[in-house]
């Protein structure tokens, strides 16, 4: 994938003034092509940038913003609650989270891992941490609400407190289930997942759209498979779900993952 090819003035400046301006240009720079990146993810579902790209960006940005706090600004992208959520589609209707929907925090080395740990741990000094390793799909954040075991809400995470209900669309989806299994069920409970796609799946779908404009990998072909107006066009399409975390339950206790 290839960068914008847009080039902010700020970027242009970089070889001139003194220090200062030039760190300053270059926070400009990052914060601008962060933004665009983001834009082009999220409401264009048409990424330019690699997810490792685009990381790399916003740790460059956090850790200048971290070293020179007179550079911090409140509509950074390292501000923006969740991390950035897809823009809304008109007339979609919106569904408030029972509890914040925040992006999944990385860490791409041992060093990064451990030093997550040493934060976790002062905070909870006395507590015993246990790890768990699960897959992780690239898909669209999705939200799942059950009542007395039906399903009643399917949201994308939106902002991060503030969702798009896509629920006739999440209906189509033959992996999530209208109605959960079992004796006890909890009075209300909210599974949070990945709505993704295969690559196998991916690679028929763009097969089938052969002469119209192609879906650039599978998170963007699920992400714009699940935002369409008509759930029947959904429902042509092979998406699958892949639950990880509960974000509220009320009615029943659990107590591991």
């Amino acid at each position: 994938m290839t960068d914008t090819q847009h080039t902010p003035a700020a970027q242009l400046d970089l070889a001139g003034g003194s220090e200062e301006e030039r760190l300053a240009a270059h926070v400009a720079d990052l914060r601008h092509r962060i933004e665009e990146a983001a834009y082009q993810y999220y409401v264009e579902d048409n990424p330019r940038l690699s997810d490792a790209e685009y990381d790399q960006l916003m740790l460059e940005l956090q850790r200048i913003e971290g070293e020179h706090p007179e550079l911090q600004s409140p509509d950074s992208p390292t501000q923006r609650v969740g991390g950035g959520g897809a823009a809304p589609v008109q007339d979609v209707p919106q569904h408030r989270h029972p509890a914040p929907m925040l992006s999944l925090a990385n860490a791409r080395s041992e060093e990064e891992l451990r030093a997550w740990h040493r934060r976790a741990q002062n905070i909870l000094p006395n507590a015993a941490f246990a790890y768990v390793c699960e897959l992780k799909i690239d898909g669209l954040a999705m939200a799942l609400s059950y009542e007395r075991g039906r399903l009643t809400v399917g949201a994308t995470r939106g902002d991060g407190l503030i969702g798009e209900d896509w629920t006739p669309n999440v209906r189509t989806i033959r992996s999530i289930p209208q109605k959960l299994l079992g004796e006890h069920m909890p009075d209300r409970v909210e599974v949070r997942g990945e709505v993704y796609m295969t690559t196998r799946s991916f690679e028929k779908l763009n097969e089938q759209m052969s002469g119209t404009r192609l879906f650039a990998n599978p998170r963007n072909s699920a992400a714009g498979s699940l935002r369409q107006k008509d759930s029947r066009i959904t429902a042509t399409r092979a998406l699958d779900f892949f639950g990880y975390q509960i974000g509220y339950i009320n009615g029943m206790n659990v107590s591991s993952q």
